[in-house]
């Protein structure tokens, strides 16, 4: 779970940036990702509280084992669900209000069951353990993202004043 929040620190330090775009990397900009991430830490964490440990049952699925063996979700892979898809609303102060509330939603982790469960699109379900991986693996996803659209500076597009 440290882990996790490292990133989402490193996240946060990015926010001043949020409106820099490159179309080479993504269509979205760097807020768009960090918005992103947030969204999917809290629907997750949203999820696993919700389910009934009870029900959870583990089954093999290919596209979690490749995933977790690499460490990485291949780019361009597939579609985030709407319900994680940011409003282009977003602001400076808004990114950082929804970094302290992610912030202290992870804590609810370590309360958990650990059989508590999602049930991700791609991955199938998920417990609690193997979610945790995957909430490391998809917020470094897109803090990968996030540099590549700073480190390509080619077609880097910064807003008009």
């Amino acid at each position: 779970m440290e882990k996790i929040k490292l990133l989402l620190k490193e996240l946060e330090s990015k926010i001043e940036i949020f409106e820099l775009t490159n179309p080479t990397v993504s269509n979205s900009s760097i807020g768009w990702h960090i918005e992103h991430s947030f969204l999917v830490v809290n629907v997750i964490i949203k999820g696993l509280k919700k389910s009934n440990p009870n029900d959870y049952k583990w089954k093999f699925n290919l596209k979690r084992l490749y995933v977790y063996t690499i460490n990485k979700i291949p780019r361009g892979g597939s579609k985030a669900p709407k319900r994680v898809h940011p409003q282009n609303n977003f602001s400076q102060e808004s990114l950082k209000k929804h970094f302290a509330i992610t912030i202290e939603k992870l804590q609810a982790l370590s309360t958990l069951n650990p059989d508590n469960y999602i049930e991700h699109p791609v991955l199938g379900k998920l417990n609690v353990k193997p979610t945790i991986k995957f909430l490391f693996i998809h917020t470094r996803h897109h803090i990968d993202i996030i540099n590549d659209i700073i480190n390509k500076q080619d077609n880097l597009k910064r807003p008009a004043q």
